[in-house]
């Protein structure tokens, strides 16, 4: 699985129309064949923090590449981040609980 990390700050009065543009751009991530999931938090410093995981590098390179999302990330660059940064990483090791409900 590959994880990307995407951190990033906006500028001033710009979240609403930066939200719809992120709507957008699940909406569209989730056609990406090898797709899993998505979240977003904005950090109470201000900070938005995106973590998206696809099955391969190359389903994560397909959406990376995906047109309508490259002219997403040049007018994000224009218009909406102060700053950002991406980390791509592969899981080396996964783990997982979830408590089952009471009987």
């Amino acid at each position: 699985m590959i994880v990307t990390v995407f951190r990033s700050r906006l500028m001033p009065d710009v979240r609403e129309e930066y939200v719809a543009l992120v709507d957008r751009m699940v909406e569209l991530a989730a056609t990406i064949p090898g797709y899993i999931s998505h979240k977003g938090f904005f950090a109470e410093d201000g900070e938005r923090v995106t973590i998206v995981e696809f099955e391969s590098e190359e389903a994560q390179r397909v959406w990376r590449m995906h047109p309508e999302h490259r002219v997403a990330q040049r007018k994000a660059k224009e218009i909406y981040y102060e700053s950002h940064s991406v980390q791509v990483c592969q899981v080396i090791r996964e783990a997982r609980f979830k408590r089952e409900p009471a009987a």
